[in-house]
């Protein structure tokens, strides 16, 4: 525990209890956080004349010095005490004892952690514009390219790769949505609210919400502090994404399985048996699938952490601020590393000549007797369910019917037809079958190419608005420096020019 706080309430603090409760190990994150939060305190503390210009130049000077790659010292218990320690141990007590004038370890951490997240956020978001480009440069190569469709994991209807790809764009459009949604929330300012009711110097809440480049400020002090459900919202929305991942892993380690051989996994991304010559092994895929569950699970432990406790805060926050890193880390990396692979993918373009493939067709068969023969749909299902069941029996596949054998089996359940054989062939070809699925957000070419041209036109959107972002975080840590640049050498105070309407 930091010698700071001996000899007070608590006299001292054994030195196992603090290695116990220390956060120290997981805030090297926050360290940059930490010392711009307490450079934009300092300049507004100035500004509203509660320290003197030469007491927060020295402050300055001393922060100036700190630098975010420092080792933090592991006999503290956390970042915050390590930056006033050094401040202190630069400045001397007489100034440096005012570093922590109207402020909170706990607006502190809230706002250290929401500045460090909204960066991460932005990030993860890149990754996931990274892996749609990656399936949309995939899918503009393979709109004509059948693919089967499944449900309950038995054949289904045709549909094109493209289509396929594009399933799991759309998807991971709406998980940059969820994330971006996120990070409105995320993006507002809990400084000034103290330990959890403000302070009694004039402080400028709205000015240091500025200077760290927030949105706006977290107004009730209570909640500024007490509160953590950006943190399970950022945890939830990470959640849902993990299980988008992994439900694309497992169909591509379904897909590349030799049972299937619908695709081929790039080598690069595989591995082989130790005893087994022949196997080719997705170990990537089930390594990215394995840490998806340890997203899902920070996110239970996050939400079985934060549903009993009271108002105000509460030390079991620092539990989990490690597991928004982890989960954060971890979707990002398995973005990368999909978006990697995706890129060297494969398609085994006679997967759909297997005889077995040709029962894809069974639903536009019955479609035909009912739109050219007027046969009501479910009549139509079960005459080409009974002759589907009829070929497996026998061994045979869709393949095999027959004009003959339809009218025949028709007739068995009342229906007096005269199909042709053309009229069997066009309901059979799968590619017709595609091509005449032209429905909004059918498998169709034309939809498919048409769908694209619109996700493109939203990638690029997305980029904008994260460049924005960025900019606008980069932009402001950038003014804060040069607010404190022209405070250090003009010795006194900040020129009236650099300071905010807002003051």
């Amino acid at each position: 525990m930091s010698k700071l706080l001996w000899g007070g309430r608590i006299p001292r603090v054994k030195e196992d209890v603090v290695k116990f409760t220390s956060s120290i190990q997981n805030d090297q994150k926050l360290l940059k956080a930490v010392i711009g939060i307490n450079q934009a305190h300092i300049i507004m503390l100035m500004e509203q004349k509660i320290i003197e210009g030469q007491e927060g130049v020295e402050l300055l000077q001393a922060l100036n010095k700190l630098k975010p790659n420092m080792k933090l010292d592991a006999s503290l218990e956390d970042v915050h005490m390590f930056v006033e320690d050094k401040v202190i141990e630069i400045c001397g007590p007489k100034v440096g004892g005012n570093l922590h004038i109207a402020k909170s370890r706990n607006d502190q951490v809230a706002t250290a952690i929401r500045m460090e997240l909204r960066e991460n956020l932005i990030s993860v978001m890149s990754s996931v514009v990274g892996l749609e480009e990656a399936l949309i440069k995939l899918a503009e190569e393979n709109i004509r390219t059948l693919f089967p469709g499944y449900t309950h994991m038995q054949l289904a209807q045709p549909v094109t790769f493209a289509h396929y790809l594009l399933s799991y764009v759309d998807c991971l459009g709406r998980d940059f949505q969820r994330l971006e949604e996120a990070y409105k929330r995320v993006n507002l300012c809990p400084m000034g609210a103290g330990a959890l009711a403000t302070s009694s110097f004039p402080i400028n809440r709205e000015r240091v919400a500025e200077l760290l480049g927030f949105n706006g400020v977290l107004e009730n002090s209570i909640d500024a502090v007490s509160s953590r459900d950006f943190v399970l919202e950022t945890l939830a929305v990470l959640a849902i994404t993990a299980g988008d991942i992994s439900r694309l892993v497992e169909d591509l380690i379904l897909w590349g399985s030799s049972d299937f051989g619908l695709i081929e996994l790039p080598d690069d991304f595989c591995s082989t048996s130790s005893i087994m010559p022949q196997k080719k092994n997705p170990d990537v895929l089930e390594v990215i699938r394995a840490r998806m569950s340890q997203v899902l699970g920070n996110f239970v432990t996050s939400a079985a952490t934060l549903k009993a406790l009271p108002s105000g805060y509460n030390l079991d926050f620092q539990e989990i601020t490690p597991r928004l890193w982890e989960s954060l880390e971890i979707v990002e990396s398995s973005l990368g590393m999909l978006s990697k692979l995706v890129a060297n993918l494969k398609l085994q373009m006679n997967a759909l000549t297997k005889p077995q493939f040709s029962f894809l067709a069974a639903t536009e068969l019955a479609n035909m007797l009912v739109r050219k023969y007027k046969v009501p749909f479910r009549s139509a299902h079960k005459i080409v369910g009974f002759i589907v069941r009829e070929l497996i029996s026998k061994g045979l596949t869709l393949k095999s019917v027959t004009a003959e054998l339809l009218n025949k089996t028709a007739n068995s359940f009342g229906f007096t037809l005269n199909v042709k054989d053309e009229d069997l062939q066009e309901a059979t070809d799968l590619l017709k079958i595609v091509e005449s699925h032209n429905v909004m957000g059918g498998p169709s070419p034309n939809e498919v190419d048409r769908m694209l041209k619109t996700r493109k036109e939203w990638i690029l959107l997305a980029k904008s608005k994260l460049s924005k972002r960025k900019l606008e975080v980069e932009g402001a840590y950038e003014q804060l420096q040069s607010i404190i640049k022209s405070y250090l050498t003009s010795a006194n105070s900040a020129p009236q020019a650099l300071k905010s309407s807002k003051s």
